[in-house]
Order: C-alpha cells, then sequence, then structure tokens
C-alpha cells in the first residue's frame, strides 16, 4: 500500500539583519535598517503516518528566499521541516525550517525554528507564527553565523497556507480529506497537551525528579506473566515490586449484585475499578481481568499446553515444545492441574462425549487438565450438592486456606470456597514469602529510561476508590517486567514510543501480529435434554480438532459454562420485571427451576490469521485523547472461524440440538475474545520482533515483556500454560 503524502505552502517574513547571531537583536537591527527577509517554502510529506508516528521523519522544504542585501527570488532547492521536534528540554518541542541556497557561489544555510512550549499566559499564537532564524555560511547550520531575525506568520498567510493543503496521491475526495482530518487532528492534538493540559489538564505524572533505584525488579501485571517472573525473580533474592491496576479481592467482595463492582473504565477508573474490563474496537471486542491474579480471575481454569504445531513457525528457533515442556510441567505442579473426576461429570460434559461418539470422534474427545481442587467424595446426588457447606477447606502449599469443588459454576465471576487455583494462591503468595511487595490499584501511565544509569522509571497513578481520585506516584528500578496483558502491554509501549516518546527506538513490528485466538460462542437450545451449564466447572473438556482434518482448518471445540449468578438473574427478572414474559419464555424451554438448564454454549478456539495490528490513534475533537484502535480483517480470519461454528452446529444436531448463531456474527462479522495474543511478538531481531527468545525488548536492555503479546501467532486453545511457561523461562535468564 502505497504511504499517503501531503504538501501544502507557507510564507514567513520579517526584520533581519546581517552582522549578528542573535535572533531577537537581528530582529531590532532590521527594523532600525528597514531590512526584511522572506522565505516561500512547499512543504513536503513524503510518508504521513510515519511523519505522524517519529518525531525523527523530516518533511522536506523547497522554495525562494527574498532578502534585498542578498537578492530577490533565490531558489533553495533542498531543505528540513519538521513539527514538534523533541528537544534536550521535556517540555519543549521545534517546529524546523531549514533550507540550503547559494549566492554568488558561496553556500548558505538558513535554519529555523518555532519554540512550541508553554509559558505564562496564553501564548499558542506567537509561539506557532514566530520563526526564529539564523543565517549559516557553508552547507548545513554547523557553519558560521553571518546573520539572524524572526520570522512571523500573518493571518492572511495562515488563511493561504490551509488553502493550499493537498494530498497529491490520494485515491479520491474521501481518502484527501481523511488524510487532511489526520494531519489536523495530528497538529491540534499536540498542541492541546502543550498549551493547554498543563494549565487545565490533570497532571499525569509527577514532577519530581530522582533516579533513585528504588528495587532491582518491577514488575507491571500479576497475571500468567507478571505472577510467575515476580515470584521467580524474588526467590533469586532480588527486590520486586509488583505494580497491579486492579484491587486486592477477597471473596467476600467479589461481585455479585447488579450493584456491585463489575466493570472497569478505561476512561474513569478512579470511578470505576471493578472485576473485568471489556474493550470495543471495530469487529473485535476484548474481555480482561482487574486484580492481583490478573487473568487468572476470569479465566476458565483451562491449564493446557499448546500442540507442537503451533512452534513450527513465527518463533525464534530457540523457543519450541520441547524447550518448554519442562516449564510446562512446572506451571502444571504450581497450580496442581488435575481432570473432573469420573465420579462427578456435569451433564454438559456427558454432552460433550456424546456428541463426539455420534459424530464419529470419540478418539479426539479430552478431558481437560484444570486448575481446580475437587473432592473425590463430591457428589452430584447429594441434597443441595452444590451448596458452599460441601465444600472441603484445606490450606495448601503456599499456606492459604483452601476449599473443594462444589460445582457452582461460579468460576469466572470468583470462586467463594476458593477451589481454583487462581495466581492469587499460589505465585504471588510464594513472591511475597520471599520478599516481594503487591501494590494494588497503581495504573501505569508511562515508562522512561532513567538518566545516567541503568533502569527505568515508572510513572503511574495511585487509585483512590474511596474519594474516587487519581494520585500520581513513580518507582525505579534496575530491571522492568512489562505484563500488562496483550492489550494493557501493547498500549503502554505504544504510547511511550508514539505520545511520550520515552522508548522511540522500539521495533516497527510494535503492534504487528495481534491475534483473537479465534474464540468463539455457539449456544444450542434442547427442548428434551437438560445441559444445566451453570453447573459444574466453566469448562471441562474439549473435542480436538486442531490437526486440521476438518476443512484443513485447525481448532477445537469446548464445553461453555454461564455464572450461575445469570440463571438466578433469570429466575428474578422472569417473576418481575418489564420483560419479564420475554425472560419467562427463555425459562420455559424446559420444566425445571433452572432457566438455562435447555442451553448448551458450545465454545472453542480456532487458528485464525493473527494478521491484527494495534496502533495509537487520536480523536479528532478535544481534548484530542489518545486511543488504542485495532485494525483487523475478518476476511482473513472467517475460515476458521467458520469452521468452529459449523462443527458446533454438526454437535448440536447430532445430540438433538438447535444451534443459534449469534446475528453479531452472522450480520456483522463481530467476535469478543478473553485471549488476544500478539502485538510485541518474539523474534530473532528488531526487524521480526519486539523482544528476542529470552523476553528482553530489542533495544532496550533489562526490559521485558513476559504475557501474551509475545506469543506470535494464534494457539488455537486457552494460552494461559503457555505463557506461565514462556515467563517460567523468561525468569530463568534473569539474573540479579
Amino acid at each position: 500500500m502505497t504511504a499517503l503524502s501531503l504538501t501544502f505552502k507557507e510564507t514567513m517574513s520579517g526584520y533581519f539583519a546581517l552582522g549578528t547571531g542573535d535572533a531577537a537583536e537581528g530582529a531590532q537591527r532590521g527594523k532600525q535598517n528597514g531590512t526584511t527577509l522572506a522565505i516561500h517554502v512547499d512543504v513536503g510529506i513524503d510518508d504521513l503516518d510515519r511523519f505522524i508516528n517519529d518525531p525523527e521523519h523530516p518533511g522536506s522544504l523547497t522554495g525562494t528566499i527574498d532578502f534585498p542585501p542578498l537578492g530577490m527570488g533565490i531558489e533553495a532547492l533542498t531543505g528540513v521541516f519538521n513539527l514538534f521536534k523533541p528537544t534536550n528540554n521535556p517540555d519543549m518541542t521545534y517546529m524546523v525550517y531549514e533550507l540550503a541556497f547559494q549566492h554568488l557561489g558561496e553556500d548558505y544555510y538558513l535554519a529555523g525554528h518555532k519554540e512550541i512550549r508553554d509559558d505564562s499566559g496564553f501564548d499558542l499564537w506567537s509561539d506557532t507564527t514566530t520563526l526564529y532564524t539564523t543565517l549559516h555560511q557553508g552547507k548545513d547550520k554547523s557553519g558560521p553565523v553571518v546573520g539572524a531575525g524572526i520570522l512571523t506568520l500573518g493571518i492572511k498567510q495562515l488563511a493561504d497556507l490551509i488553502a493550499s493543503i493537498d494530498v497529491p496521491n490520494a485515491d479520491g475526495p474521501l481518502a484527501k480529506a481523511s488524510a487532511v482530518e489526520k494531519f489536523g487532528r495530528f497538529f491540534a492534538g499536540k498542541l492541546w497537551d502543550t498549551y493547554v493540559i498543563p494549565k487545565f489538564g490533570r497532571q499525569h505524572f509527577d514532577k519530581e525528579t530522582d533516579d533513585t533505584l528504588h528495587y532491582d525488579v518491577i514488575v507491571i501485571g500479576s497475571g500468567f506473566g507478571g505472577a510467575v517472573t515476580a515470584c521467580r525473580l524474588a526467590e533469586k533474592g532480588m527486590k520486586v515490586c509488583i505494580l497491579e491496576r486492579g484491587r486486592r479481592w477477597d471473596a467476600k467482595d467479589y461481585p455479585r449484585g447488579p450493584g456491585d463492582a463489575w466493570w472497569w473504565s478505561h476512561e474513569e477508573p478512579a470511578k470505576c475499578n471493578g472485576w473485568i474490563d471489556i474493550r470495543f474496537y471495530k469487529h473485535m471486542a476484548v474481555a480482561q481481568g482487574c486484580g492481583v491474579g490478573g487473568g487468572s480471575l476470569i479465566y476458565a481454569n483451562i491449564f493446557v499446553e499448546a500442540e507442537r504445531f503451533a512452534f513450527e513457525s513465527g518463533w525464534p528457533p530457540e523457543i519450541t515444545y520441547e524447550t518448554l515442556k519442562p516449564y510446562y510441567e512446572k506451571t502444571g505442579k504450581m497450580l496442581n492441574v488435575q481432570e473432573v473426576p469420573d465420579n462427578q461429570w456435569p451433564p454438559k460434559m456427558k454432552l460433550m462425549k456424546d456428541a463426539a461418539e455420534r459424530c464419529g470422534y470419540r478418539a479426539r474427545f479430552r478431558k481437560m487438565p484444570l486448575a481446580v481442587n475437587f473432592d473425590p467424595e463430591f457428589s452430584y446426588d447429594r441434597p443441595d450438592a452444590f451448596d458452599d457447606k460441601h465444600s472441603k477447606p484445606f490450606v495448601n502449599p503456599f499456606g492459604l486456606e483452601q476449599g473443594t469443588c462444589v460445582h457452582c459454576g461460579n468460576c469466572d465471576i470468583g470462586c467463594q470456597v476458593k477451589a481454583r487455583n487462581t495466581l492469587d494462591l499460589n505465585y504471588i503468595p510464594l513472591a511475597e514469602k520471599h520478599g516481594a511487595v503487591v501494590k494494588p490499584l497503581h495504573l501505569v501511565r508511562r515508562i522512561t529510561p532513567l538518566h545516567g544509569k541503568t533502569g527505568y522509571r515508572v510513572d503511574f497513578d495511585v487509585i483512590d476508590p474511596d474519594a474516587q481520585r487519581l494520585i500520581p506516584g513513580h518507582l525505579n528500578a534496575k530491571k522492568l517486567i512489562l505484563a500488562a496483558g496483550t492489550m494493557g502491554t501493547n498500549e503502554l509501549l505504544l504510547r511511550c514510543r508514539d505520545q511520550y516518546g520515552t522508548l522511540p527506538d522500539l521495533s516497527d513490528m510494535l503492534g504487528v501480529g495481534w491475534s483473537s485466538n479465534g474464540d468463539f460462542l455457539t449456544p444450542a437450545l434442547y427442548k428434551d435434554r437438560q445441559i444445566s451449564p451453570t453447573r459444574g466447572p466453566i469448562m471441562t473438556s474439549a473435542i480436538d480438532f486442531l490437526d486440521g482434518f476438518f476443512r484443513k482448518q485447525r481448532f477445537w471445540v469446548q464445553d461453555g459454562g454461564f455464572p450461575n449468578l445469570i440463571k438466578d438473574a433469570l429466575q428474578d427478572l422472569s417473576n418481575d420485571h418489564d420483560f419479564g414474559h420475554f425472560f419467562s419464555a427463555l425459562k420455559s424451554l424446559n420444566q425445571g427451576s433452572d432457566p438455562l438448564s435447555a442451553v448448551m454454549p458450545w465454545f472453542g478456539q480456532a487458528v485464525d490469521a493473527s494478521d491484527g495490528v494495534l496502533k495509537l490513534s487520536r480523536s479528532w475533537i478535544p481534548p484530542f485523547r489518545h486511543k488504542l484502535e485495532l485494525e483487523w480483517n475478518v476476511k482473513n480470519s472467517e475460515g476458521a472461524v467458520q469452521a468452529l461454528i459449523d462443527m458446533h452446529k454438526t454437535l448440536s444436531e447430532s445430540t438433538g440440538g438447535e444451534a443459534v448463531v449469534p446475528p453479531s456474527w452472522e450480520v456483522l462479522k463481530d467476535l469478543i475474545t478473553p485471549h488476544p495474543l500478539g502485538g510485541c511478538r518474539m523474534g530473532t531481531g528488531i526487524k521480526d520482533g519486539v523482544v528476542d527468545h529470552k523476553g528482553e525488548v530489542f533495544g532496550y536492555p533489562g526490559l521485558y515483556v513476559a504475557d501474551g503479546a509475545i506469543i506470535p501467532r494464534a494457539l488455537g486453545l486457552n494460552p494461559a500454560r503457555t505463557i506461565a511457561a514462556l515467563a517460567e523461562r523468561i525468569a530463568d535468564f534473569i539474573e540479579p
């Protein structure tokens, strides 16, 4: 795809004098002597996206110069144009205008810059229209200064500039308008950041200058990457701090009622800092857990190894299934992986096996390895079998009290009997035992390399839920592990590269190769079969098509489930609600008391194209917020997802059910995933990856990524164990 270019014309003029190197003095002398200098330039931007995203990528400048002591209409055939070029002052950027020309066979170089910074008063107009200019003898500005002055842009000249904007290679008026809008949004947004936010906006960052190393390692995030690396590095005797944006949840605080803390808001985290964060992008929604334990708080307990085919391409040669095998085993022991005992299969698990057998796929049926503690004596035949009183308490190897599973179905919204082996019950307490510090409600905003020493500064906001406010702070460490989840890690690094400019040398591959991991759920309705998907662990088994047997697409089918809370909500809604007749109809699908008992939520993952791209953009109206965008072409993954859906239909029909494919897919081709991967892919170098096989970011020693973002392709199955195994391996390479 050809990069869009953009051009415009600009004229600036002002008093100028020879014999001085100071712009203000040259302007004063020029006014006294009546000498002026004017430039009439054509500005060219060859690649608009690169110009916007890389402050070091210049535009071109050509034109003519009018300066009576040297001549009128002097041609300048080469030059440089920059907007918002960083300077040594973090609060000031330059707009750069530089022109090379000749006079009487001598080389000259006119170098000008506008100083974009916020001073007292409202100085935006003067800053953006005032060009401090020096004239050098020679081919560049390293030559001796022979003159100086100040040029300005008038209102008429500004109007002419705007009228002259063009996009020469735009494919039609809509593409031209889009490019002009993008440039205007960029320009206005940068000015907003400089002049409006310091006066009226909240200060995001702690202003204190401090290079003290507070920790050996800071870990951002406490999910399967963060908890594992923090634990292992603390065991090595390193001083570790975990920064987690969410709360430290206890069973008594799990959300249950409609007024509880369910939601996390990226826009208002001080007000909404609850259990789950759901973000909506074009044709894709992503669900993420929020709290100490990260994604383990909301995942379905599936702790399965990736299959060998997943490592056949896309990875550095050091990463293979055999490489990860000892780490897979290590993580399985930490999370006490088990299968559902044969004497307590829930109805949906029996349906899975029945469907596999009826369709000739008996050998493909698999019981899932689950990070759940089971009681061999549990029985569905007991009175009140699913009551919490049947959970058997015990103390786990890390000194914490847990219980056994009572098949209540609340896995995704917090197990009140603590039968699930979430990370806050194993890796994290083990890390704390070895001195690690966990800081919940710390939302990281920016990463900056420390000046003059090895290490990184981490700026964050401390969330005060009671006062509903954010308090800026920072900490420094010699090493930094970024494990904020696939979406959080990509966004933070993109902001540090493209918004704040603190990590400008990050790979161009950042954000590339994003995958939804092909997640899809198809509900099926049964007239004569009791499924009760609110009973049992949220998932228990799979039918494996990852060998590409069906339409040469790799996927597997799982039995989904719903939290028991949904059943209770439907019961209440069917009794007393404005739309009670609708919920009563759903309840009437069966004769029992469970309004969902006739529904089978067929679930699964597929190997999609893994070709999504995450980018940072800005809104086009004040306050010009930067936001994460996802470019994802459904056509490239449609075959894999559709194969999974069609298998859902086949399995439903074989067992007397009717699959109901959601209109969100049938009509809109929209998806939702709790398993996003990629964007910070492992590679052999900076041209094909963001991190190396050890998780270390190319170009930034001591900065690591250890979460799903480093996985370079879809796995086609639940990724938690692979993320944890990679984190175990990354920690092995990090030394004090």
